[in-house]
């Protein structure tokens, strides 16, 4: 099998990847982060995630509050998933045979994984959950996810993921396939598992977004390569068929209200310097700071960039009004731009710039009011 893989750029006209032979797996992490699908890298030779370091193999340990991300470590598997070109080119170069996952929720993709395990079939209830099976229907031959997701479609009066040409899809080495969406980021879609007891869409057909990962067209591991197959290279929107679906199978989070994360230190030492009596000043950049990093709560959908800027325009008033200065103000609301949007430096700068100019426009009087 050739070696090389050619990934143009997005912009470059071109529609590879070439499904036809296998690439190197820097290339392919740099080509899927160019399309703007944070990467990790997996094992090598195998589809899970790289080994995490020694510490956080503790027990109880999680990636939350972990800071091997800031140190460039790529511990806790997606968590660590980044676009960063330095980052990507240290990591493959640090273990050049290791594959390449690509983080689904922070990618927007919505990924369909047909199996074709060689199991008995369970009983008809599973088969596609919430839609009963009559006794009268002869069910002989079905065998795979391919007759579940086909059995599915059929019903909708659509065309079957398996053979839906406009979008990316990639031949796993069992069989399967990877049948690659777009999500429009409005709603965050979850990860289930066909063959499971819990949420499921149907029977051996799993699904990979928020929460999970999926590996990247042209990465070869012990089993195999994952090749693209047709001639989409790219994924389509999620078909409104198929979002209706997963919606009717419990694949959107339950509806709550996230509750606030602490306000980071060096944004609290902002909100006193603003004290000295003028406690409605306080109150006001304490509140308007707690809603940025409650953000991190919800990874789409929150409003970050609109409570980002209403974080920076109160800010800039308070400047204005002398309670806090330039520095202050900048650093806490970068802290808390941080805590809520990890590795988003350059899009929160941006936002803190500008809402902190229109602030600056209208200074904040102790009342916290222009």
């Amino acid at each position: 099998m050739p070696a090389e893989l050619r990934f143009p750029r997005r912009d470059s006209g071109c529609s590879a990847p070439d499904g036809s032979v296998a690439a190197a797996p820097l290339t392919i992490a740099t080509w899927c982060a160019g399309q703007g699908w944070p990467v990790h890298p997996l094992a090598p030779g195998r589809k899970f995630p790289a080994a995490n370091c020694a510490a956080c193999r503790q027990t109880g340990h999680t990636h939350h509050g972990c800071n091997c991300r800031i140190a460039g470590r790529w511990c806790h598997g997606f968590h660590a998933a980044t676009l960063n070109s330095e980052r990507i080119q240290q990591w493959w170069d640090q273990s050049p045979k290791s594959g390449v996952g690509v983080a689904c929720g922070p990618a927007g993709l919505v990924v369909i994984d047909i199996d074709a395990h060689a199991q008995i079939p369970p009983t008809r209830d599973r088969l596609l959950p919430g839609i009963p099976i009559s006794h009268q229907v002869d069910l002989r031959g079905l065998a795979t996810g391919y007759h579940t997701i086909g059995i599915l479609a059929a019903l909708r009066g659509a065309t079957s993921p398996a053979d839906d040409a406009t979008t990316l899809r990639v031949r796993t080495p069992s069989g399967g396939l990877h049948v690659w969406y777009r999500s429009d980021g409005a709603r965050a879609w979850q990860c289930s598992s066909g063959s499971g007891g819990g949420r499921a869409l149907a029977w051996q057909v799993d699904v990979r977004a928020h929460g999970g990962y999926i590996i990247a067209p042209g990465t070869t591991t012990n089993a195999g390569t994952y090749t693209p197959v047709g001639d989409s290279r790219l994924p389509a929107p999620l078909p409104n068929w198929l979002a209706r679906e997963l919606e009717r199978t419990g694949h959107l989070p339950a509806p709550q209200v996230p509750s606030p994360l602490p306000v980071p230190a060096r944004a609290l030492q902002a909100v006193i310097a603003a004290g000295g009596g003028r406690t409605h000043a306080t109150r006001t950049l304490a509140t308007v700071l707690n809603e940025v990093t409650a953000c991190a709560a919800v990874t789409e959908g929150a409003g970050f960039s609109a409570k980002l800027n209403r974080a920076a325009y109160t800010a800039g008033g308070l400047v204005t009004g002398e309670y806090i200065t330039e520095q202050q103000a900048r650093n806490a609301l970068r802290e808390a731009a941080e805590a809520a949007r990890p590795g988003q430096s350059r899009r929160s700068e941006g936002i803190i710039r500008s809402g902190m100019n229109a602030g600056r426009a209208r200074p904040l009087h102790p009342g916290g009011r222009p």
